[in-house]
């Protein structure tokens, strides 16, 4: 049986450039790439070398609704693994958003932000 991995997710956001520019600060990434997509929309990929959040947006932009868990979609939250979480939660604080949900736990620590479209990520370090 060949080994399968998650290489992709591919979000809506409002404005994918900003929201790329954000995760690519906050999270030492990089924009991989980024042009036009599906039904006149763009898209930017951004993240590492395996692995990426492909961030889209339609033609005509989406409108923003109330927390995933409230609408019942699909997506709950995008979890990013750090090696140092005390420095990403200053960088995340820095960028003007709150954190939330904060836990140590086996087998490490974790916190939540969502952003400005709405997507919340759980960040989460096994090292510090």
């Amino acid at each position: 049986m060949s080994t399968a991995r998650l290489e992709h997710l591919n979000v809506t956001v409002l404005d994918p450039d900003a929201t790329a520019q954000l995760l690519a600060r906050l999270f030492d990434w990089r924009i991989r790439w980024s042009g036009p997509s599906l039904n006149g929309g763009r898209t930017v990929h951004v993240g590492g070398e395996a692995t990426y959040l492909a961030l889209y947006t339609p033609a005509e932009a989406p409108e923003l609704g109330a927390s995933s868990d409230a609408q019942r979609r699909p997506l709950n939250h995008v979890g990013i693994e750090v090696d140092d979480l005390d420095a990403t939660e200053e960088r995340v604080l820095e960028a003007g958003f709150e954190t939330y949900h904060h836990q140590d736990y086996e087998p490490g620590r974790r916190f939540y932000f969502t952003d400005g479209d709405g997507l919340e990520f759980e960040v989460l370090s096994y090292t510090s």
